[in-house]
């Protein structure tokens, strides 16, 4: 429970937040997007991207940010036919954004070798998802799908001094429009494989000269890539209903901008579920010719996720070039997610599953601009409450057998922070920043095995009513607390208005805590009494915080009056205290079961290189605004442990692979735009390269996918006297190619070096039921869909 001292702080913090909102100004804000009459992107697309960002929290130009950054404007979005999140990673080097194993809605974010593919609580992101100006505390539902998007933004390496704890890996920030003076009204839609069947509808308006309000519903729908053929119900489908309703309050003349907006998802897709490598070793259920089919038997809880939240952003001009901003957000969400790890009829580690995240937040910044300072300091208070409980059927001698988990983890940070940016000259620059955070965590974990019951022994947090509860084998509490200062300075030279270089140090940390599905059983008996203390059980379930300390180099640039632009960077990275959760088999009051086990056992290096360029190859050759244009995003990645402690107790760094984090990451799109009657056409073709890529830290011929080549194009038209109408094709993943994105896998292999353990007649050996599990997803398969959309 959040005790007394954070009810006052609550208190004191939204009281600030009011009295912020009766001084407040325009949002040049924080995540803002420029005004309508300030576009994102220059007229001209094909001379290069000059988008305007607030990487640093203050509006800048893309080129003149010494940050990786990759940043992706709404139209851009538009003409590929962008869906939803994970669809930015392909243009962006070093990135992995994916849906999250057997979830629609729930995401895995790396970004240079950091990340957290584990959804439940007690694990945090090392990645920063950020909606507008409201940090996502957890992944549940932050798929977000993409309507009404200004930009997105992904900024690549620590962020801990601007965006705190947890974008040890870097952060995206998914930034909304502003509403224009005028009124507006848009309707998208789109049509196309598998039934994909899309509208979003858009409206706003003024009411008089200081009030807009605006509404946006979306609608997504997809039959599935395949069939549940136990269930008879779709997999991989698709069916989400969306909303976002947006008051803004401004008043030019005084400086005072107030933004509120609310914004609801539900997503009531059917579950999604794996497709086995190998037949059933207990039913003997068939590996099936179509990798997007399963034999999944759990349906129950239904899936069911939803999400959503409230957010204020007010921001002052003070005068004297000082401005305070205020962002006051308060989010929730729940998924009901069934897990069937084996995908087979029988009832073999069938998990029923619920997460339910709620958190507030509340932020304020200072900031200062002249002609050689510039910079802001700021507090930011963030408290959050994460639960997740689920069943484990097994099928096993005893009938009806449920292995019960309930974790529930209490977050509150604070942290104050300060950067600002120093021109010396105007060529040379430097920017000093730093924060220091207070980060509590409380975690209650508890485990028993239940049997009974008309639903397999479930409990009745799924509706079941088990008639015997054989005893908790793990009840713990536990509180830990953790400071951490981290600073952040760059050094940058213009030696020209075309060119600039810098050199960074940043350092980024993600929280410790608790390992939620961790047994209380299987924590050693440390001074050998016969009995397992708490301050035993304690370590054993406990782990430090991560730390990531990273240097940069950096060179963006352009030239021919910018017809070519170019990002180069090169960083090195030290990983201390790599937090390693995994999930295994264990024994618990003699019945197998399922438990977590997170160590801090690593501490790794990482290299690597970006590159990120837009080339006009020809201008102007069939009229005013024809031009064809390549753009490439290159990524080079090199990371190692360089110590890693396996559950053996020895050294096993040598055998173990950085998870979700191919060497390299390779795009290139050619596009070309011609006017055609009244309008224009844009047709562009992207191909693009993923190298191997390990699901876990250890190498597996199950799940691990080898290098493939995904290829996409588009072809849009756009006309009307201000371009209001468009209709577009889109084709993704021309080649069907089928490739691995997450998997499961439960198998006997050595301990140190992860290698599967063969029978002598070449098969394996379950470790959790009797099936056998390894089972995969895999990314889309080829889709072609028309869109359209009309703007008023």
């Amino acid at each position: 429970m959040i005790g007394t001292r954070t009810r006052k702080l609550h208190a004191a913090l939204y009281t600030g937040a009011a009295l912020a909102g009766l001084l407040a100004a325009p949002a040049q804000a924080q995540d803002a997007p420029a005004p309508a009459s300030a576009p994102a992107a220059a007229q001209d697309d094909s001379a290069g991207p000059d988008i305007i960002i607030t990487a640093r929290r203050r509006e800048e130009s893309l080129l003149k940010v010494p940050v990786a950054v990759t940043a992706v404007t709404g139209a851009q979005l538009e003409k590929i036919g962008a869906v939803d999140l994970t669809d930015i990673q392909t243009v962006s080097p070093n990135t992995t954004l994916k849906d999250a194993r057997g979830t629609n809605s729930t995401l895995a974010a790396f970004i240079r070798g950091v990340g957290q593919q584990d959804p439940v609580p007690g694990f945090e992101a090392g990645i920063g998802i950020y909606l507008d100006d409201v940090y996502l505390n957890r992944p549940q539902a932050a798929v977000l799908d993409i309507y009404d998007v200004d930009r997105i933004e992904v900024l690549r390496g620590p962020q801990g001094t601007l965006y705190g704890r947890n974008t040890i890996g870097g952060a995206v920030k998914y930034v909304t429009k502003r509403l224009p003076d005028t009124f507006s009204a848009s309707l998208r839609g789109a049509y196309g494989s598998y039934n994909q069947a899309d509208g979003i509808i858009s409206l706003s308006a003024p009411i008089g000269s200081m009030l807009r309000v605006g509404v946006s519903g979306a609608r997504l729908t997809r039959d599935g890539f395949g069939r549940n053929l136990t269930l008879g119900i779709p997999n991989y489908n698709k069916d989400i209903w969306a909303g976002r309703g947006t008051v803004e309050f401004e008043t030019p003349d005084s400086g005072l901008f107030v933004r509120i907006t609310g914004d609801y998802t539900h997503d009531k897709s059917a579950p999604r579920n794996g497709h086995r490598l190998f037949a059933g070793m207990l039913t003997g259920s068939p590996v099936l010719a179509n990798v997007y089919d399963t034999n999944a038997g759990l349906n129950f809880p239904k899936e069911d996720v939803w999400a959503g939240g409230l957010s204020m952003a007010v921001t002052a001009k003070l005068g004297g070039g000082f401005t305070l901003r205020s962002i006051s957000a308060w989010r929730k969400d729940r998924s009901f997610t069934p897990i069937d790890f084996d995908a087979t009829p029988s009832v073999d580690v069938d998990v029923p599953a619920v997460y339910r995240n709620e958190q507030t937040s509340q932020e304020f910044q200072l900031l200062y601009a002249s002609d050689k300072l510039n910079g802001l300091v700021g507090f930011y208070y963030l408290g959050a409450k994460a639960a997740t409980g689920f069943d484990v059927l097994l099928n096993t001698t005893l009938a009806n057998l449920d292995a019960y988990t309930a974790g529930d983890v209490r977050t509150e940070t604070s942290s104050v922070f300060a950067d600002f940016t120093y021109d010396f000259t105007p060529q040379l620059s430097l920017s000093v920043g730093g924060r220091y955070t207070w980060d509590q965590r409380k975690s209650f974990i508890y485990k028993a095995n239940f049997l009974g019951g008309p639903l397999f022994g479930a409990t009745s947090e799924f509706g079941g009513n088990p008639t015997l509860n054989l005893g908790a084998s793990t009840n713990f509490r536990g509180e830990a607390n953790f400071k951490r200062f981290t600073p952040r300075v760059s050094l940058s030279f213009k030696p020209n208005g075309n060119h600039m270089f810098y050199a960074s140090y940043s350092e980024g940390f993600k929280g410790g805590g608790f390992d939620p599905r961790g047994s209380g059983t299987s924590a050693p008996d440390v001074n050998q009494d016969g009995v397992r203390s708490y301050q035993e059980i304690y370590n054993y379930l406990a782990f430090k915080p991560e730390v990531v300390k990273s240097f940069e180099l950096g060179w963006k640039g352009s030239a021919l009056d910018r017809r070519l632009t170019w990002s180069l960077a090169g960083f090195h990275a030290n990983y201390q205290n790599v937090q390693i959760p995994g999930s295994v088999a264990c024994i618990i009051g003699g019945v197998q079961s399922f438990c977590g086990i997170t160590t801090n056992a690593a501490k790794a290096r990482i290299n690597g290189v970006e590159f990120e360029g837009n080339a006009v190859l020809a201008r102007g050759f069939a009229g005013a605004g024809s031009n064809v244009t390549l753009s490439t995003a290159i990524g080079y990645i090199d990371p190692k442990y360089e110590s890693y402690i396996g559950p053996t107790g020895a050294e096993v760094s040598q055998y173990r692979q950085f998870q979700n984090t191919p060497k390299w990451t390779l795009a290139g799109t050619l596009a070309a735009n011609l006017p055609v009657g009244p309008g224009s056409i844009n047709a562009s073709t992207t191909v693009s390269y993923r190298s191997l890529t390990h699901q876990f830290e250890v190498a597996s011929p199950f799940l691990d996918q080898p290098g493939y080549t995904l290829w996409d194009a588009n072809l849009n038209y756009t006309f009307g006297s201000k371009g209001q109408y468009s209709i577009g094709l889109h084709a993704k993943n021309i080649t069907d190619v089928r490739y691995k994105t997450a998997g499961y896998q439960y198998l006997a292999a050595n301990a140190a070096t992860g290698a599967i353990v063969y029978t002598t007649a070449g098969g394996v050996t379950p470790t959790l039921g009797k099936e056998g599990i390894a089972t995969v997803f895999y990314g889309n398969p080829r889709q072609v869909f028309g869109t359209f959309s009309l703007k008023f």
